[in-house]
């Protein structure tokens, strides 16, 4: 952690540890890496100008060998993990999908991570990685995200941590967590904005072609409208949402279809699904919206309609709150490029042309 006499301002390099674990995506290890060795150099190369490294970065295993990944390939780390005694950062990348399995195998990690933290580290979990750092008990009643799919059973297991899906990133007390894969690049930006200042992040994302960090997920995710539950009655209004949820319709008027009162049905039905009725409707509605914007052409007017809403302001405001994302930008991330109408011209060349012979 020594200073480098030609950083400008006198700023301190940060070291950063970037943990390779066996079976986990490679790139949840190596897009920090790279986005980290890059921060204060890519972009002055580029143009001509003397490098400033603001980090400086090792890569460390459990006990320093080669790292093995789910599709052939090795990663050799410079390190083992317990050489490190201080980092400044310290990334945990995933590790495969199998967490009974992996958490014992990876368990020599866990009392390093705490020793770390205690020593004033950013601690950061990638995805998945966001298992270590909950298994280290850091995570405890602290605000977590991981990837959507898998938040479910992060919160079963950890229940002491404030999991919430609908974020790409979280930074609670020098522990943050992304959630997916892509996110490693999100979480690597943002802490380079964080120690470095917005223009070396922006010139870092714009050297690597890269965007700057997003904030949601849940513009991704394809989480369930409602949790698992035993209350038939509420089921049964479930059902019947999930078929007229584009009508308008009272909370009295769903209390009579299960024949009971206004209070014990909302009282009831949130105790089941973990919603208010208001915000479960919502929730069906922007589900359906994100699916016509994913395959169809129309309006952001008629989806707006479509699925219930003459307001367009308001469903614009709503869909953004829940996503993370404008309906335009939705559909510009998600829809096929038929949809998008912006495709190369040489993409719409070869999307006419007869491929026979090209494989």
């Amino acid at each position: 952690m020594n200073d480098l006499s030609n950083a400008p301002e006198g700023r301190r390099v940060l070291d950063v540890t970037i943990v390779m674990l066996d079976d986990g995506l490679s790139s949840t290890a190596v897009m920090p890496t790279e986005i980290f060795h890059s921060a204060g150099s890519l972009w002055n190369a580029l143009h001509d100008e003397p490098a400033y490294p603001a980090f400086r970065v090792c890569t460390v295993s459990l006990q320093g060998a080669t790292v093995r990944t789910p599709y052939g390939f090795g990663m050799i780390p410079a390190a083992s993990v317990e050489s490190i005694e201080r980092s400044d950062i310290v990334i945990v990348p995933t590790s495969g999908l199998d967490l009974d399995l992996k958490l014992v195998e990876n368990s020599a990690l866990l009392p390093w991570l705490r020793r770390q933290h205690a020593s004033g580290a950013y601690i950061v979990g990638v995805c998945m990685g966001a298992a270590y750092l909950a298994a280290a008990g850091l995570l405890d009643g602290r605000l977590a995200t991981t990837h959507w799919a898998a938040c479910g059973e992060m919160a079963t297991r950890f229940p002491k941590v404030h999991w919430h899906p609908e974020l790409f990133m979280t930074e609670d007390q020098r522990i943050l967590c992304s959630g997916g894969v892509g996110a490693s690049i999100d979480i690597s930006l943002y802490l380079v904005e964080k120690f470095c200042g917005h223009d070396i992040a922006v010139q870092t994302a714009k050297a690597l072609l890269l965007p700057m960090p997003r904030l949601m997920q849940s513009g991704y995710a394809v989480l369930p409208v409602s949790r698992a539950h035993d209350d038939p009655q509420i089921r049964a209004i479930e059902a019947w949402l999930q078929e007229n949820f584009r009508k308008d319709v009272s909370i009295q008027q769903l209390a009579e279809r299960v024949h009971m009162g206004a209070r014990t049905f909302v009282r009831r039905f949130k105790s089941a699904t973990g919603r208010l009725p208001a915000a479960y409707v919502q929730a069906l509605r922007i589900e359906a919206a994100k699916t016509m914007l994913e395959h169809e052409d129309a309006s952001v007017t008629v989806i707006a309609e479509a699925v219930g809403y003459l307001d367009l302001g308001f469903f614009r405001a709503l869909f953004k709150r829940i996503t993370g994302m404008t309906p335009g930008q939705y559909r510009a991330e998600f829809s096929p490029i038929s949809v998008r109408g912006h495709a190369p011209p040489e993409l719409h060349l070869i999307a006419g042309e007869a491929l026979v012979g090209r494989c």
